[in-house]
């Protein structure tokens, strides 16, 4: 599991970075990947950090705004030229699909793969056996969504040598166990899987913010979170440009991340009044706040991996 930053420019892309967009890659857990945010050129990004189309299995869209939006339509377009291309679902605010079925109705863009488009509200929009995705409405100039996702729990290690100790022999009882099911024996014995498991082991928790002001919503998704993704796009003494246009600045992002309790803090979304000695500066400073705290670049890959998280 690991993030891969394929755009961090608020606004508009620079020569140095493109607009929102960043990969969940989750080719390990399912052999897929998610987008969370799909900004004019994102496709491109894809290709140059080389990410195969028909490996996208979820978009999220944070909101409406232009510079997370604008790639969606033709990157969908691009991804219907692979031949058997797998279904694709798009999640985001009221409106998204209004706004993709006219680009696609008005160029007559044809979809060869099954897709859809789910609106979103408050709660749990995305689970399956493996991960959970939880949005929560922020504070932003329309409406914008963050998102939670959570690994759930995986089983714990078996315990062969006590099951070996008791007497049962390797087999199929052994993968039963490990999935956590009790077995009742011939006998009559029960061997129950506490017995013979390590404790579950904890799912991971990344937290993905779109464009917003402080907001206690944006302090319950990144709870706890393994990392936190978090807008910086002014710094502190520009604070009076963040509210005015519902943003935040890096150490509003670190009071978050610090208030959170989260482990990490991966700061984006910067303006392009500032250039990469200056984003040094800024997250040096926050670093006083928020010490695990980084700023993403352009192809930038993170891992989410709690003992690279603990060094």
């Amino acid at each position: 599991m690991e993030l891969c930053f394929l755009g961090t420019s608020a606004g508009k892309p620079t020569l140095e970075r493109n607009v929102s967009s960043i990969v969940f890659n989750l080719t390990e857990e399912r052999g897929a990947y998610w987008l969370f945010d799909c900004g004019e050129g994102t496709q491109h990004q894809l290709m140059r950090a080389s990410f195969r189309l028909s490996r996208l299995e979820n978009i999220f869209i944070t909101h409406l705004h232009g510079d997370h939006l604008f790639g969606l339509p033709g990157l969908m377009s691009s991804r219907s030229l692979l031949d058997g291309a797998h279904p694709l679902t798009v999640f985001g605010p009221p409106g998204l699909k209004r706004y993709v079925d006219t680009v696609l109705e008005i160029s007559q863009a044809r979809i060869e793969y099954p897709w859809q488009v789910r609106e979103i509200g408050e709660g749990i929009v995305f689970e399956d056996e493996r991960f959970i995705v939880e949005a929560k409405k922020l504070d932003h100039r329309i409406d914008t969504f963050g998102y939670r996702i959570r690994e759930k729990d995986r089983p714990g290690k078996l315990l062969d040598d006590r099951l070996k100790a008791a007497g049962i022999a390797p087999g199929p009882i052994y993968g039963t166990i490990k999935k956590g099911i009790d077995v009742v024996l011939e006998d009559g014995t029960v061997l129950t899987a506490k017995e013979f498991t390590a404790p579950p082991i904890p799912g991971r928790v990344v937290a993905i913010l779109g464009d917003t002001r402080y907001c206690r919503q944006s302090v319950e998704l990144a709870r706890q979170a393994d990392v936190v993704v978090h807008e910086a796009t002014f710094d502190e003494d520009l604070g009076h440009l963040a509210h005015q246009y519902y943003h935040s600045t890096a150490e509003q992002a670190a009071a978050l991340a610090r208030e959170a309790e989260a482990r990490a803090l991966i700061l984006t979304h910067f303006s392009t009044r500032y250039r990469p000695d200056d984003v040094e500066r800024i997250v040096d400073k926050v670093r006083a706040m928020f010490p695990n705290t980084y700023a993403a670049e352009d192809f930038m890959r993170f891992p989410v991996d709690r003992h690279v998280l603990q060094q």
